[in-house]
């Protein structure tokens, strides 16, 4: 069972998040916040597989509270999906920095906003066009990189976990991995979490970084 926190001011939406995912038989909402702080509290008290995080909120915005959560050693199972109203570079910036997961705008359909809470929970980035191009143009480029995120340890990669964590950088999916080298989902989802934890990636989002970040993948 997937355990789903919900934060964002509005109560109106929570509710009707909670009613959509309790609909799913591996889907459960275990609380709600209505502000960052209830957020990281809630999170600490719970400790959910995921957070379905609101950017604009009262006493702590979510991308501070995506930040705390993500950098709390009891934490480290949860992952953060930041789900607002409008995808703007300096926000999708922003929350990858913080270490979310992943990052939708509130337009998707409930069938994308479920399949985006499962992928995420899975150990995949959820990047959509727009974060993967703030990504490359913004994210690397700031003057303070991408903080303290491990630097020098390609060579700890094997060929294949090489190649796989490169088309990962590009964006595609472990299907599309696989149909491209002709191996099952499965391998693929083995050389990912393995170049994961060579690299000391939190989630495939971190990979990605890395990957740009120590130049295995250019950025056009």
């Amino acid at each position: 069972m997937i355990r789903v926190l919900l934060a964002d001011d509005q109560a109106l939406l929570r509710s009707t998040f909670r009613m959509l995912i309790d609909s799913e038989d591996d889907l459960t909402v275990v609380a709600e916040a209505a502000n960052g702080e209830e957020a990281v509290d809630l999170t600490h008290q719970h400790h959910p597989d995921l957070v379905l995080m609101d950017i604009r909120m009262p006493l702590l915005d979510g991308l501070a509270a995506t930040r705390r959560i993500c950098a709390a050693p009891d934490l480290a199972g949860t992952r953060v999906l930041i789900l607002t109203t409008f995808e703007s570079d300096e926000h999708v910036a922003h929350a990858l920095r913080a270490g979310a997961s992943g990052f939708l705008g509130k337009d998707v359909t409930p069938a994308e906003l479920l399949a985006g809470i499962r992928t995420v929970v899975d150990g995949e980035a959820l990047l959509s066009p727009v974060a993967t191009r703030v990504l490359v143009n913004r994210f690397l480029a700031s003057p303070d990189g991408i903080g303290d995120l491990p630097r020098g340890l390609l060579p700890r990669l094997t060929d294949r976990e090489r190649e796989i964590t490169g088309l990962a950088a590009l964006g595609l999916s472990n299907q599309e991995i696989a149909d491209r080298l002709v191996v099952s989902p499965l391998t693929v989802r083995t050389h990912v979490h393995r170049a994961m934890t060579k690299l000391g990636a939190r989630d495939r989002a971190q990979l990605v970084v890395i990957a740009y970040q120590e130049g295995l993948v250019r950025a056009p």
